[in-house]
């Protein structure tokens, strides 16, 4: 049985997350508490369901208590358990929440939206590691569920890499496991007829090879992953984020986020996101 866990911060895009796992055949069960996985899990099981997402309620208990414990019993029947944590930045949550005009669960008389907010990330803090972290800031709805189509397409049994571009202008990932500068290149950005392309297309990859400073940069960060994967893999860690960084996350790291995917894609399941590109 394929089961997959959704928590998260509210607001971070939960329920959409959840229709993209029933569009790729995934039986859904929507705000399921916690001490109800397993025997769900069971019945779901003997009814003959294979692949089944959750998405837990967290106002059931501070923290999503036992779900370590539902996770581990789960995992002695040999089930396949995947949880994936939704996140998004404080700016990103109080935009959305004002926009639906819904009220944030933990929102109360003497706590403003934003207090809201940290309170529950503070609560959710130390089940963050139990999962997968997916940052959804400046990510529209259609880009999630384009995202969790790929993410159901990987082998959970192994690592997957996923190489994210972005800009430093709009804030580091929230899910990135290991982050690099690239700023000191040259920018195509100041090229009048690069600027309005990106890292993906030919113009702007002819630019950037010509340079020998971007060839050391890309050789650096790929020999400092491809030395240090099978160590992360050794830790059973099934995920790892590596976020490349530019200035506005169009250009040069665009172009090394391409490239590195493509070294690493024949050894290794591979993802590749651009935030800033996907979420214009």
């Amino acid at each position: 049985m394929d089961l997959l866990l959704i928590g998260g911060v509210s607001g971070s895009g939960k329920s959409v997350a959840l229709a993209a796992f029933e569009d790729s055949g995934y039986y859904t069960v929507n705000n399921l508490p916690v001490p109800l996985v397993v025997p769900t899990a069971d019945y779901l099981a003997g009814s003959g369901q294979q692949r089944v997402a959750v998405a837990l309620d967290v106002k059931t208990g501070p923290g999503l208590p036992g779900l370590a414990e539902a996770i581990a019993a789960l995992q002695e029947r040999d089930w396949e358990v995947r949880f994936l944590y939704l996140d998004a930045t404080v700016e990103t949550l109080v935009k959305r929440f004002s926009e639906t005009r819904r009220r944030h669960p933990f929102s109360s008389g003497d706590r403003t939206l934003t207090e809201a907010i940290e309170y529950e990330r503070d609560l959710l803090a130390d089940v963050r590691r139990l999962g997968i972290t997916f940052d959804t800031s400046e990510l529209p709805s259609a880009g999630l569920r384009a995202w969790i189509k790929e993410f159901v397409s990987v082998d959970p049994s192994k690592l997957t890499l996923q190489v994210e571009s972005f800009g430093f202008k709009h804030g580091v990932p929230l899910d990135a496991d290991l982050v690099f500068d690239v700023r000191c290149l040259p920018n195509p950005h100041y090229e009048p007829a690069l600027s309005p392309l990106s890292g993906k297309d030919e113009p702007v990859v002819r630019f950037l090879e010509t340079i020998p400073e971007v060839e050391r940069m890309y050789g650096d960060i790929y020999h400092f992953v491809a030395s240090w994967l099978p160590d992360y893999a050794r830790d059973n860690r099934n995920y790892l984020t590596v976020a490349i960084g530019c200035t506005g996350g169009k250009h040069r790291s665009v172009y090394l986020g391409e490239r590195l995917a493509r070294a690493f894609s024949p050894r290794y399941q591979v993802l590749v996101r651009h935030r800033d590109l996907d979420g214009a």
